[in-house]
């Protein structure tokens, strides 16, 4: 077993919402929010806040769910926190799902209120009455702007929730191809705010963080949105990633702290004049969410002069569990020794209770106070996945004589690509679901630019004229962009195990055939 510190030595708040209270009160005049041409200090932030999380309230929000299916913008970041001021559990969702995919979210969180980018709007108002959502709210240029309570000295916050009350309910893929709601209760949000500042520490008042990840995302919210609060510094947010636009902002605003996934970094690195913009702001890069390839890393470093650390977590703790911290030993390939208060072991694939010794290559197993409350309505699952106390993560890694660990792979079919997190057995289900399909199986492809990219095979029924182009069409219809295989063969077989199974080792090895 290794161990990060058995002290947290930073400040851990009750709640993020008193985390927002407490910057607003100290840097109340401070940049906290920039999003295009609108802007808020501390003092307005909080302002709006209180004054949407008042309006929540009244709507019966406390006490359940609240989901939010955004894009990036000033809206999202108010009504994330006006959610937990309002003593509910906030759920956001992907506003590029389909409606099938909302539509499982949606009915599982079971919420009070969503509120949604007009974008979305036919496809939720459709979804809410089927279902029995009885509130609605598009937020957005064409529906409510968050931000008319910052002039507002009289917007007070409701009573604030407990450490022990839900603060997120974060959907992540299923083995059974439908996501899993994960329950996360404020101490454990909190916590891990505090477990990271300790292993990446921020100068506070003067940070500058950019925003291009989406932050319905888990990674973005922890590594920009509650981090840029933690240090009373500016989030700088972009609607939607362009390469040229993060450049840009990165030299006007003079960036600090660049959080983004793999993909991200290998894009700006491939764009035109990179190595001419000006990168001198940039102290740290922070990577997370897939794995980063070592040359990456190195080629990044040589042209900007500014460190990537990488680290490792998942929706279920937290989600941080590990990061290089910019003091310590830096080894490319590895994501680091654990945070303060967690525990990571290597155990045998098969049962799970064989602690491996150091080098051996075994599924991970992590424990600390930022490990998740369990999946919501599951409880097998929760209990596969949380045992004697420890969180088995499906990852397979090893860790090396100084504490340090590497990812090697993964228990699961789980494939990453472009920082989303794919199980190829929801691929399957839509392919399934085609009426001239027999056999489906999809899998992951190494990928240079996404890290892996979505194969899929499928056997047709006898006599079905069924064409890739038929079943990709489909697949538009029924997935989110980033899970559409970028490639659908008709073949006469899928490979099988000895005992019957379809292989999909055996077609990762063999993707052209």
């Amino acid at each position: 077993m290794v161990s990060g510190s058995p002290v947290l030595d930073t400040k851990i708040h009750p709640t993020v919402v008193h985390m927002l209270a407490a910057a607003a009160e100290q840097s109340p005049d401070a940049p906290a929010l920039k999003c295009e041409d609108r802007t808020l200090t501390y003092r307005e932030f909080l302002r709006c806040v209180a004054g949407f999380a008042a309006e929540l309230e009244a709507l019966g929000a406390r006490g359940g769910r609240v989901a939010l299916i955004c894009a990036n913008s000033l809206e999202i970041a108010i009504a994330m926190f006006a959610i937990h001021a309002a003593g509910a559990q906030a759920v956001p969702i992907n506003p590029l799902y389909t409606a099938r995919e909302l539509g499982h979210i949606l009915s599982d969180a079971d919420p009070v209120v969503v509120l949604h980018d007009t974008s979305v709007r036919e496809t939720v108002e459709a979804l809410a009455g089927n279902i029995g959502i009885a509130h609605r709210i598009a937020l957005g240029p064409d529906g409510r702007l968050l931000d008319g309570w910052k002039d507002d000295a009289a917007a007070a916050l409701p009573p604030l929730p407990s450490p022990d009350d839900l603060a997120t309910l974060q959907y992540t893929g299923g083995t059974t191809g439908l996501p899993k709601g994960v329950d996360i209760t404020h101490r454990q949000m909190s916590v891990n705010i505090s477990q990271r500042e300790a292993a990446l520490p921020t100068r506070p008042d003067s940070e500058r963080i950019l925003c291009m990840m989406p932050l319905f995302h888990v990674f973005a919210v922890a590594a920009c949105f509650h981090l840029s609060v933690y240090c009373r510094g500016l989030l700088v947010i972009i609607p939607a990633y362009r390469p040229d636009v993060v450049l840009d902002a990165i030299e006007q605003e003079r960036i600090t702290i660049l959080p983004a996934g793999p993909t991200v970094f290998i894009g700006l690195m491939g764009y035109e004049g990179f190595a001419d913009r000006d990168f001198s702001s940039l102290r740290v890069a922070y990577s997370g969410s897939a794995p980063l390839p070592v040359e990456t890393l190195r080629q990044w470093q040589a042209i900007t002069g500014c460190p990537i650390l990488e680290g490792f977590g998942q929706s279920e703790a937290g989600p941080v569990l590990t990061y290089v911290t910019e003091d310590g030993r830096q080894v490319p390939g590895s994501v680091g020794p654990p945070l303060p208060l967690t525990d990571i072991e290597i155990v045998d694939v098969d049962t799970g209770t064989k602690v491996l010794d150091t080098g051996e290559l075994g599924e991970i197993r992590v424990r600390g106070p930022q490990i998740m409350s369990g999946y919501r309505n599951r409880p097998k699952e929760t209990a596969e996945a949380l045992r004697d106390g420890w969180l088995y993560t499906g990852d397979i890694g090893e860790i090396d004589a100084d504490g340090f660990l590497y990812i090697r792979d993964r228990k699961k079919d789980m494939v990453i690509t472009g920082g989303y997190n794919v199980y190829p057995r929801e691929i399957d289900e839509v392919l399934y679901a085609h009426p001239a399909v027999s056999e489906a199986a999809a899998f992951g492809v190494a990928d240079s630019y996404r890290g892996e990219v979505l194969h899929a095979r499928v056997v047709a029924k006898p006599g079905a004229g069924v064409t890739p182009d038929d079943l990709m069409a489909h697949c538009r219809k029924n997935l989110a962009r980033y899970k559409l295989p970028a490639v659908i063969e008709v073949v006469e077989a899928l490979p099988k195990t000895t005992v019957g199974k379809i292989d999909r080792k055996a077609m990762r090895a063999n993707p052209g055939s």
